[in-house]
């Protein structure tokens, strides 16, 4: 029997990159409740969270503490804005994150989360040059099939065409280049050819007009992909080379995500902004922020010069007392030494799944890892659009959900289920992972040779 929150879900919750039709005869999952790795279904069913709710709830679900102190908070100041004002909790937070951040990233910008973040980078990287008699810098480059955010400036910076085409015309000045998805890559090609394609774009551009190139340290779109050694060292080169600046967004792989507070750290790389949200609260509130060198700040920080920009609940007192919450228990728990030696076995696990004719290739790194499915497995044959339509969202995606594992089936690029389970996760999660994902690669295979005879009949 349907619950309580059927009918009004179904009637009045628009939700996000959601086929709303698709429940119009079948219930809305509505999770409930949640508790370390685990989370609950409205009628009680546990589900292992292999995606930590999307890459964010770093630290596990149902941590109390996190929630006294927002009330802590709360009942000291509910709110007060950032806006020619400041509160204990935000310059608290700022300071914190600023003896965390590699390098000279001593400013801290709050927002409300990542898409701000990143459109706020942006402008942030254009009024740099503007300040500093380089008006015409104002281009941003950044990679096939990532994922930067939703609002107009960050979807110019997503290379995800789908997601762009029914927004355009878009915000300009984006430019997109090949990304480092090896697995793609001819056998014979440079491991620093995708590095060097940025020059080639910068030069196309023309150098006076691009202010920023945006990366992530592990790309989230297309499926975690993982730079070349040297990758980022090379990009820092040209970057510099140019006199445009190096974006790192870590949106994603900041907070232990991939075994350092940042991911840049973990890859051996000084950007000159830092973007984060998600783990920044492990999702406990809303918060995003852009962390700045000294030397992007500098030249705000005289008379009347001034960033122009900002959200009412950027740097909200609640949520930066829940983020402040949450470092306390990443750094007690040691959670980033823990992601660093446990992420063997989680790929280990993953590995173990090769075996499988449908599983192409493992990648990641830290606890972000995806397996791209594959039709031939020799020649690494793709599935077209009506095959991924059917194996991901005709049966992977509910398959695995209804035996009890939350993970991502995607298709935005070549198909891929990914895996970020909560920081706190250990073998007995790898295990329990393993056991359903098995059986369903092993399932979906057979169906899909099935179903790719019948529709060749």
């Amino acid at each position: 029997m349907p619950s309580e929150f059927q009918e009004p879900a179904k009637r009045h919750l628009w939700m996000h990159f959601t086929r709303m039709g698709s429940y119009a005869d079948h219930e809305v999952p509505v999770i409930a409740r949640g508790e370390g790795c685990y989370v609950y279904d409205e009628y009680g069913k546990r589900y292992l969270d292999g995606l930590s709710a999307l890459y964010c709830v770093n630290i596990g679900h149902g941590r109390a503490e996190i929630g006294e102190a927002a009330a802590r908070q709360a009942a000291e100041l509910g709110f007060y804005t950032n806006w020619s004002y400041a509160h204990p909790r935000s310059i608290e937070l700022a300071a914190r994150i600023a003896e965390l951040a590699p390098g000279n990233l001593n400013r801290v910008f709050f927002t409300s989360g990542g898409s701000e973040a990143v459109e706020s980078a942006w402008k942030l990287a254009k009024a740099y040059h503007a300040a500093r008699g380089a008006p015409t810098r104002h281009k941003i480059i950044s990679r096939h099939l990532s994922y930067h955010g939703t609002s107009m400036g960050a979807l110019t910076i997503t290379g995800l065409p789908a997601l762009r085409a029914p927004f355009e015309p878009l915000t300009p000045g984006g430019a997109h280049v090949p990304n480092t998805n090896s697995y793609r890559w001819s056998e014979d090609r440079d491991p620093l050819w995708a590095a060097d394609a940025i020059e080639e774009a910068i030069e196309f551009e023309e150098p006076a007009t691009v202010a920023a190139v945006i990366l992530e340290p592990v790309q989230n779109g297309g499926g975690c992909f993982v730079p070349q050694e040297g990758y980022f060292q090379r990009v820092r080169e040209i970057c510099d080379r140019h006199g445009v600046l190096l974006i790192s967004d870590e949106v994603i792989c900041s907070w232990g995500r991939i075994g350092h507070w940042f991911g840049s750290e973990r890859y051996g790389y000084e950007p000159d902004m830092i973007t984060t949200a998600k783990g920044i609260t492990s999702a406990y509130a809303p918060l995003g922020a852009v962390i700045a060198g000294d030397h992007i700040a500098e030249p705000f920080m005289h008379g009347k010069s001034i960033f122009n920009h900002g959200f009412t609940f950027g740097g909200h007192p609640v949520a930066c007392a829940v983020a402040l919450a949450n470092i306390d228990v990443i750094e007690r728990e040691g959670l980033c030494q823990r992601v660093l030696e446990n992420e063997g076995a989680l790929r280990s696990m993953l590995e173990s799944l090769c075996d499988l004719p449908i599983v192409g290739d493992v990648r990641g790194a830290g606890y972000f890892m995806a397996i791209e499915l594959v039709k031939d497995k020799d020649t690494k044959e793709t599935f077209d659009a009506a095959e991924s339509e059917e194996l991901l969202r005709g049966f992977l995606s509910g398959e695995l959900y209804k035996r009890g594992l939350i993970c991502r089936t995607d298709d935005r690029g070549d198909p891929i289920v990914q895996f970020s389970p909560p920081l706190i996760a250990g073998q007995q999660q790898f295990d329990e992972i393993e056991a359903v994902l098995r059986p369903v690669l092993a399932e979906a295979y057979e169906r899909m040779s099935s179903w790719s005879s019948l529709s060749r009949a």
